[in-house]
């Protein structure tokens, strides 16, 4: 499996994400799309995002009993996004219902990834907010492997978490990554970052990058930048 960069596309109207895409001309970079552009627009966003030639990560996070989730999953299974995602503190049946749900009468189906903790949440945060006082590091592991155990392909973590997710879970074991922001650049609201090159070094699969590249004065040569140190 090849690394990739995903564009966070969070923006809040389909013009804006036009006016955006239009940049790449020639280049069809694989994309997220949020839950900010999902909800302005609706599921014929992702219809005509696709139909313009880009793989789609849709990242709507569910997280709701097993039953609900499974028929969401089967909804947006139709709409056919390349990847998506849900809360792996859902519980194992809920993700197990979810896989159920996505997948197609033929037996394809989008790639399911979970999410450990955001990385905007840090050991302070978790502590104090969620009340789960282990170490951060093993609750991100163990959510990785209840994953795993449901049969998901990967999960959404940290890139300083990547690492450890491939020799807890196996290489197999999809890594993707946000929290991802150049070494001469600012890091926002996330706390838990680091450069496409070191995200390559330690093993992300996918990183994803939203404000270095949406924000940039050059959108394209940011996102130019971003595949050639994380993917050459």
């Amino acid at each position: 499996m090849g690394k990739d960069v995903i564009i966070a596309c969070d923006f809040a109207s389909k013009e804006q994400v036009f006016n955006f895409l239009d940049k790449f001309q020639g280049r069809k970079p694989f994309v997220k799309i949020g839950m900010e552009l999902f909800y302005a627009e609706g599921p014929e966003i992702v219809q005509e995002i696709k139909k313009r030639g880009h793989k789609i990560f849709l990242d709507l996070k569910l997280h709701d009993i097993p039953n609900t989730v499974k028929k969401s999953m089967a909804v947006l299974s139709r709409l056919n996004v390349d990847m998506t995602n849900l809360h792996a503190s859902g519980t194992v049946n809920m993700m197990k219902a979810a896989l159920e749900g996505l997948t197609r009468e033929d037996g394809t189906r989008p790639i399911l990834i979970a999410v450990t903790q955001l990385t905007s949440t840090d050991q302070e945060s978790m502590e104090k907010d969620l009340l789960i006082n282990e170490p951060i590091d093993k609750v991100v592991m163990h959510y990785a492997s209840n994953a795993r155990l449901a049969g998901l392909d990967g999960v959404v973590c940290s890139p300083l978490e990547a690492e450890k997710v491939h020799s807890t879970c196996g290489k197999d074991f999809i890594t993707v990554t946000p929290g991802v922001r150049f070494a001469d650049g600012e890091i926002g609201d996330q706390k838990r970052v680091m450069t496409p090159e070191q995200a390559k070094k330690i093993g992300s699969d996918y990183i994803v990058v939203g404000r270095p590249i949406t924000a940039a004065e050059d959108p394209v040569q940011a996102y130019e930048r971003c595949v050639k140190e994380f993917c050459d």
